[in-house]
């Protein structure tokens, strides 16, 4: 079984999401999409909206037979997505995973704790995202991991690659961000 991996702090989870999940399904061949709803981001100078509002949100937005809306990283006890990963892959030694992320998140890869270990442990898909292809194709991981990199065309391996493996798909986006939502004011959950 090949399971993706979306984390983050969905806050608040929105369309978007949902679109990318969608998305990683088709493209990238894998059989679950688990969210990993993050009790916080340690990149983030204020905490998220409680843990318990956004998995709500989610699973109220997120339906779908493969996907299933998890706090696991709350239960687990892990804090840096390394940690989360290992401990994973120690529970669930017959599952393959797939880190996916936004292009966004690709741009500054480099600034997350012990990067190249989850680039050396799992198969990164990395989704188009507005405004970021550039940043993200020319990145400090893009560039250090650019011979692992499967063209687009052949997205559906990603899951059965041996990491470090990473694949970039175009997709038609959505111009939607939970930082977006939050400047609004439609999303009043952030924890003051």
């Amino acid at each position: 079984m090949v399971v993706g991996l979306l984390g983050g702090s969905f806050d608040p989870p929105h369309p978007g999401h949902v679109h990318i999940t969608r998305e990683a399904l088709k493209r990238f061949g894998l059989d679950r999409v688990w969210w990993l709803v993050s009790p916080g981001n340690p990149l983030k100078p204020r905490p998220p909206a409680p843990l318990a509002r956004r998995l709500a949100e989610a699973r109220r937005l997120m339906r779908h037979p493969r996907v299933a809306v998890t706090g696991l990283e709350a239960e687990i006890g892990t804090r840096f997505t390394a940690e989360t990963l290992a401990v994973l892959q120690r529970r669930y030694p017959g599952v393959r995973f797939v880190w996916l992320m936004g292009a966004d998140n690709l741009a500054q890869f480099h600034r997350w704790e012990r990067w190249r270990a989850i680039m050396e442990s799992v198969p990164v898909g990395v989704l188009a995202r507005p405004g970021a292809g550039l940043r993200a194709r020319t990145s400090p991981a893009a560039r250090r991991y650019a011979s692992a990199l499967l063209p687009e065309a052949e997205a559906a391996r990603l899951g059965r690659s041996a990491a470090p493996a990473w694949c970039f798909v175009n997709l038609p986006m959505m111009d939607l961000s939970s930082t977006e939502i939050r400047a609004t004011g439609r999303w009043r959950g952030q924890a003051d």
